[in-house]
């Protein structure tokens, strides 16, 4: 058997993806191999045929639990016989699994980096032939990396340990240049072969927005989005639990996800997502680790992250199938704030020394300006976050930026103002106080305390005060105005270029919040043919996909045909889907488009 034979007789394609085959060659030729491919790239194929070409065990070493479980099942169910071994097994289904790894049962072995080292699995280890050491999330053992883990360091350890060195593979969907140089340094990767595909994903549309109701924004999109599939990210299980509670009063097919609930109810709400029983799921970035759901049409973040990779990495599960898809953040003050807090009360980790948390620190506080450069900025949102990854590109003209959604203003003006009327008041008072002053409020306190004779006061008079703290929270936001524990309000060292040295300062404007509706579909035809279709699956107890993909649905929402001819010429309708379905979904068509001509004529 060859590689295009497993990948027939095991995965069920005909063509390997882009890239697939130069890290496939690498690893069956024994050499180690360097794989950074986005999301829904197909970077588990590149150690998964291999593995059922070679003779010993294929090792993968992956940090999440919940994922290495959901790989493990799906191979199992493609007949690859594979195992894992982690803290949330039992001693007898770890038993039973060493069991079948010893008698030469089993191809795959799934292992978290915490366990690698221990004496039991070294042991395992020892009396096996492995031939491939594949590092899943290999971005983990940089700390420059988003999700550092000193544990990743002892993978190298661990390869030292074979007589005779396994071929050794690494991948992640997201690493900067700095993080490909570390992954290739600290596992000690041999002379790899190295493949940075391009992180372009030229099918999804970027756009930042800070809405003044992030509530009020989000239905305004999911209106927009009626009849496609969709993942709404918040930064906490608060957050998903009242959104999910609000949205489904509203009337929203919705269901929800994260940590905090129990196992049963995660299986449950994401099988209902998964087979489009739900349109939206509100989740943490608890949710998608893993999940294959092509058809996502829409990413909307109702929070920002910490950092760029996550947010590209979560963003990128829309459009997998290469259709178009739309990739939404919201952001705001309270957004940065929470970040700030993550950042600085960060959940213990005793591998880490205090100068790899003061390092670590450091590192996200970074990141996060970056995150919060690409909200506020204004260049293309697409050209930064592939400068971000080391990779040049022009402008790509589909997204908030190019369309001209956004623009910016000059508040070098208010900036100079505000900045002044602190200096003045000597970082003894609190925004309250800074606004009233500013806007020329003479009220009993400061009147009692002559803060009317100070040269700021009125400065802003004609400014609404409004704007004036939507100002000041700005520059808080963006590091030129600090705020304590009182909220009183002091300047940071950058702020003084700005006023003393001429320093100009633009901020991003929204001057709509919605993007272009263009080219929709017949919107309600589609939602009765979705209807339709899921009867049609649920007849033939198959999932809907399988009666037609969605992108077949939306062509024949657009297209309207109205007879069996023409009903064949979609893209996806086969001359079997012809026969079964041609004429119920033509009946359907024609029942709409009439209904729609008498509800014209009467009005």
């Amino acid at each position: 058997m060859d590689k295009h034979e497993v990948l027939k007789k095991y995965f069920g394609y005909t063509e390997f993806r882009k890239g697939q085959l130069q890290l496939i060659d690498a690893v069956l030729s024994g050499r180690d191999a360097l794989g950074i491919m986005p999301t829904g790239a197909g970077k588990s194929l590149c150690y998964q045929v291999p593995a059922m070409l070679v003779s010993g065990v294929t090792v993968v070493i992956s940090p999440l639990i919940s994922l290495m479980k959901d790989q493990v099942s799906a191979l199992n169910q493609c007949n690859i016989p594979s195992v894992c071994i982690n803290t949330s097994m039992t001693a007898d289904e770890i038993g039973d699994a060493v069991k079948e790894i010893l008698r030469g049962r089993v191809k795959l072995v799934y292992v978290a980096p915490e366990r690698l080292m221990t004496p039991f699995f070294l042991s395992v280890c020892s009396k096996i032939k492995v031939d491939i050491i594949a590092v899943d999330e290999a971005h983990c053992v940089s700390q420059w990396g988003q999700d550092f883990r000193p544990s990743y360091l002892e993978v190298r350890d661990f390869i030292k340990t074979f007589p005779e060195r396994p071929a050794v593979c690494a991948f992640t969907a997201t690493a900067t240049p700095r993080v490909r140089e570390d992954i290739e340094r600290l596992l000690e990767l041999e002379n790899p072969e190295r493949l940075v595909t391009s992180f372009d994903r030229e099918n999804l549309y970027f756009e930042a927005l800070k809405p003044k109701d992030k509530r009020i924004a989000l239905k305004r999109y999911l209106d927009l989005y009626t009849g496609k599939s969709g993942i709404v990210y918040c930064s906490s299980r608060k957050c998903v639990d009242e959104l999910y509670e609000y949205l489904l009063s509203e009337g929203y097919s919705v269901t929800k996800y994260h940590a905090g609930m129990s196992k049963s109810e995660r299986v449950r709400n994401q099988e209902l997502f998964s087979y489009d029983e739900r349109e939206i799921i509100i989740a943490t970035n608890a949710f998608g680790m893993g999940i294959d759901k092509s058809n996502v049409g829409f990413v909307i973040h109702y929070n920002m992250p910490g950092d760029l990779e996550s947010y590209y990495q979560e963003a990128g599960r829309a459009g997998r199938d290469g259709r178009n898809a739309d990739c939404i953040l919201f952001y705001g003050g309270n957004d940065v704030r929470i970040q700030q807090f993550f950042i600085n009360n960060p959940e213990d980790n005793p591998e880490l020394s205090e100068k790899d948390k003061r390092n670590l620190r450091q590192l996200r506080l970074e990141k996060l300006s970056s995150m919060l450069a690409y909200c506020e900025g204004e260049i293309c949102l697409r050209k930064y976050i592939l400068s971000y990854f080391g990779q040049k590109s022009e402008n790509c003209g589909n997204c908030s930026v190019c369309t001209g959604l956004t623009s910016s203003i000059d508040v070098t003006e208010p900036a100079q103002k505000i900045f002044s009327c602190i200096v003045r008041l000597k970082g003894k008072e609190t925004k309250r106080t800074v606004c009233d002053v500013l806007k020329g409020k003479l009220t009993e306190d400061i009147e009692k305390r002559e803060l009317d004779k100070i040269k700021t006061f009125g400065a802003m008079s004609d400014t609404a005060e409004s704007i004036i703290e939507e100002h000041i929270d700005y520059f808080i936001e963006r590091g030129y105005i600090k705020a304590d524990e009182k909220n009183r309000l002091t300047l940071f060292e950058k702020s003084k270029a700005v006023l003393f040295e001429g320093r100009q300062l633009r901020r991003l404007r929204q001057r709509t919040a919605e993007k272009s509706e263009g080219h929709r579909t017949d919107v309600m035809l589609l939602i009765k043919l979705k209807k339709l279709r899921s009867q049609c699956a649920k007849k033939a107890s198959v999932p809907d996909f399988i009666v037609f993909t969605d992108a077949t649905l939306i062509s024949i929402a657009k297209i309207k045909p109205r007879t069996l001819d023409r009903f064949a010429k979609i893209p996806g309708v086969s001359l079997s889907k012809l026969e079964k379905y041609g004429v119920i979904f033509i009946r359907e068509i024609n029942k709409h488009c009439k209904e729609n001509i008498e509800k014209r004529k009467n009005n």
